[in-house]
């Protein structure tokens, strides 16, 4: 039996402050003020270059999403345009920090960054941070910072990527002696019900000899803000360079970080010099432990259970790759508190730090990807998915150059978050044919699409267990505090190289039929369900399956990319659509995976299959025959229209997961209650027939915005005289806007609807759309009108503050 523990205190950052990636000196955001240009111009990157005519913007920005779809562009990636493009900012350094850096958290890609004409570096991973030094060519007085992006391989990924610098920037003061980027990391001993003991670890870098010894301080914080461990370390070495230490700390009776509740310390970091502190990093701490057994599956804190995972991509629909805070909180909480997920896998590349924030804040494990491609490109469908001649471009040309890098960085950025519990080095670069090949694969086949069997001409299949080793490496030279993992598309092909013994854990992708033949061939393996689709029976397959840790559902939602032919924005396999509304596959999960009562019903016209797919719509001719649809955690459900009951109770189904009942329609409210075996209620859902369009409805999330860009979710329904909402209209709504704020972007959630996603005006899908709405920095009221022809208006008021 292969069994593996891992102890971990890790630290995380506050919520929508400084990220704990930025873990040395003062660090401020320097998003406002660019200059943008879609063009390129060698002399863009010198500072005397005329750029008075160039578009002025605040970061992050994504110019594909402000693109015009077209279907002569690549259905791969949204069929949205690429391009060449430079920004410029012009600033002055007023404080008197002895060194500057410049930290960008996401650059979509192959970008190069200037300072005042002198090239700082390259990095063309459009996903990875990096930080480089300004001090060198720092001046007093004007300094320009010009960035290159080259996205001109616009076909380069499977899915949509964005395209700019469409994370946020930092601008970093520091002393000559301040801790390495990235320099501190934990690393838990023990920990019992009693006491905690934890080594951290600090990294130091000295651009100037020290005039005295240095002390490294670190003091733990309870929630409370009690100080409850602190532990203090010497540094001797007055030469310039770099210096570890390690420090102990004990905790007494510890509290765990948890899925239901996770408990979050503050740590603070300092180096002193003398009395003077000269830097310092804050940020907040968990603690909790991993077991991963090839027999018992996952154990998070000693207790086993199920990972309920799903994948997600980093767009936001019409917002494409700049997704704000309060964006991805609501998103990460749909799919916790709607969908019953405890776990995203992050497909397939690091993503902003704020996502990881938010998932310790709410308690979701994350799988962390490096890469979707490793030495050889891929195909990439430009007129639909799996349809006519792919495309070929990709990252693969500056792997063999950046990877090992690519992959320690993701790391070091991210090991310090107590949601990180899986660290994936590649997914599906074991698709067969795609490009590797081995002879296995003739007479054989996968559950995805394969490009037939072996063909000698391709690369060799047992390359990538030597690309799994070196990768694997990387990983456990900065952490050894969670497994390594990666996921297979080919495992019949994989299972003739070194690929699965060079990870700890190994994910198979559409592969269910081979966990009982794997187990047994193969007892040590830890396996799990990297990537499955929604069907019922995947689930089934890991709850099962006590050695089947669980499961990470293709997708969590809706992304741009991987479209169909024309008009398709995406592939449409998400539990929840573009706007995060559940679908009704979204109920259809629920049902199996929340622990809290849940029902939900649907309908569609009457047919001997059962779907997972049923909108909860109900309007129909008189008499039309019509199948109702339930899903429901509860035993058995029965139907009831204009409260008589014209369904009795049933059984729920374990094979589907679905009750049905054929009945004819009536117009009314149509109630599914699930009930527990006494029949009591535990749980209902209800539709109603609705009339047509009368007039519009508004709800927003929150009523006062931070003014320094909050966001708020305004949520617009079509409704009949009643207040009904009509689910089947399609009206066509405007936003009107006065005040401190601006419009970000309509999502109605239709794959279908290929209309700007830059307007101010989009049709309702199911009869909802959603407003993004974000604040401009000044404070104020804001007053947003919604209006449709031949329907009544309606009004939101907000606050700036």
């Amino acid at each position: 039996m292969k069994r593996y523990i891992y102890l971990l205190l890790l630290c995380v950052c506050c919520t929508f402050r400084l990220p704990a990636q930025v873990s040395f000196g003062d660090a401020t955001r320097f998003n406002d003020g660019w200059l943008f240009r879609l063009a390129d111009d060698s002399l863009m990157s010198l500072p005397t270059f005329d750029d008075k005519d160039w578009r002025k913007l605040d970061l992050p920005h994504d110019w594909s999403v402000e693109g015009h779809l077209s279907p002569d562009l690549a259905s791969c990636t949204g069929y949205l345009p690429g391009g060449i493009a430079w920004y410029r900012k012009h600033f002055r350094v007023t404080d008197r920090a002895a060194r500057h850096y410049i930290y960008f958290e996401g650059v979509y890609n192959r970008s190069e960054v200037y300072l005042n004409g002198h090239l700082l570096g390259k990095r063309p991973n459009g996903y990875i941070s990096f930080l480089y030094d300004l001090t060198p060519y720092l001046q007093e007085g004007n300094n320009v910072l010009a960035v290159r992006v080259d996205h001109s391989r616009y076909a380069d990924s499977r899915w949509y990527t964005g395209s700019g610098i469409y994370r946020d920037v930092w601008m970093v003061a520091a002393p000559e002696i301040h801790f390495a980027q990235w320099g501190i990391g934990w690393k838990l001993v023990r920990m019992s019900a009693g006491k905690a003991t934890v080594d951290v670890d600090v990294q130091i870098e000295k651009h100037t000899a020290a005039t005295q010894p240095l002390r490294v301080r670190s003091t733990l914080y309870d929630a409370q803000g009690k100080a409850v461990a602190h532990a203090t370390q010497t540094v001797r070495e007055l030469a310039p360079g770099t210096v570890r230490r390690s420090l102990r700390l004990s905790i007494s009776h510890p509290h765990a970080w948890d899925l239901d509740r996770p408990y979050l310390y503050t740590l603070k970091t300092e180096l002193l010099s003398g009395a003077e502190r000269i830097d310092a990093a804050t940020t907040r701490v968990g603690l909790r432990t991993l077991t991963f057994d090839a027999d018992k599956g996952f154990a998070l804190n000693g207790r086993w259970m199920k990972v309920k995972g799903v994948c997600l991509h980093h767009d936001a629909g019409v917002l494409g790759a700049v997704v704000p805070p309060e964006v991805w909180e609501r998103r990460l909480r749909n799919v916790k508190e709607v969908l019953g997920a405890n776990a995203i896998r992050l497909s397939h590349n690091p993503q902003a730090p704020v996502v990881y924030d938010l998932c310790d804040s709410l308690g979701l494990l994350v799988m962390d990807e490096a890469s979707d491609e490793w030495e050889f490109p891929k195909r990439k469908w430009v007129k639909g998915w799996n349809v006519g001649e792919p495309s070929f471009d990709g990252s693969f040309d500056f792997f063999e150059e950046w990877i090992d890098r690519d992959v320690t960085d993701m790391v070091r950025r991210d090991r310090n978050h107590p949601s990180v519990f899986l660290w994936s080095i590649g997914n599906e670069v074991d698709y067969p044919n795609d490009p590797y090949s081995h002879p296995v694969l003739d007479g054989t086949s996968i559950n995805q699409p394969m490009f037939g069997g072996y063909n000698p001409d391709a690369p060799d299949a047992l390359r990538i267990g030597e690309i799994a080793k070196r990768l694997a490496a990387c990983v456990r030279k900065v952490d050894t505090s969670r497994p390594v993992t990666g996921a297979l598309a080919g495992v019949v092909m994989s299972n003739q190289t070194a690929y699965p013994q060079a990870v700890d854990v190994v994910g198979y992708n559409y592969t269910e039929n081979r966990y009982d033949e794997d187990h047994a061939a193969y007892p040590k393996r830890i396996i799990y369900g990297s990537e499955t689709g929604s069907g019922i029976e995947a689930w089934q397959a890991v709850r099962d399956r006590d050695f089947i840790f669980g499961q990470f559902i293709w997708t969590g939602m809706d992304y741009l990319g991987e479209s169909g032919r024309w008009p398709s924005r995406g592939l449409g396999t998400g539990l929840l659509d573009f706007a995060g509304f559940a679908k009704p596959r979204g109920h259809h999960r629920a049902a199996l995976w929340r622990e809290d009562p849940v029902t939900y019903i649907g309908t569609y016209p009457a047919a001997p299959r059962l779907s997972p797919d049923a909108w909860d719509s109900w309007n129909y001719r008189p008499d039309e025959p019509v199948r109702v649809v339930c899903y429901t955690n509860a035993p058995q459900a029965r139907l009831l229209l204009n409260g008589k009951e014209v369904g009795a109770l049933k059984p729920n189904d374990d094979q589907t997961g679905i009750i049905s009942w054929d009945i004819p329609f009536r117009e009314g409210t149509l109630r599914a209650e699930g009930c527990d075996t006494d029949g009591r209620v535990l749980s209902a859902y209800e539709i109603v027939t609705s009339g047509r369009p009368y007039a519009l409805r508004a709800t927003a999330d929150r009523h006062v915005l931070r003014a320094d860009r909050g966001v708020a979710h305004i949520q617009v329904e079509v409704v009949d005289e009643k207040g009904t909402v009509v689910k089947l209209s399609d009206n066509d709504i405007s936003c009107h806007l006065e005040g401190p704020a601006r419009l970000l972007g309509l999502e109605n959630g239709n794959n279908t609807d290929m209309s700007d996603y830059t307007a101010r005006h989009r049709r309702v899908f199911h009869g909802n759309l959603l407003a993004y709405l974000q604040a401009t920095g000044e404070k104020g009221e804001i007053v947003v009108r919604f209006t449709s022809p031949l329907l009544q208006d309606c009004v939101v008021r907000l606050k700036a503050e």
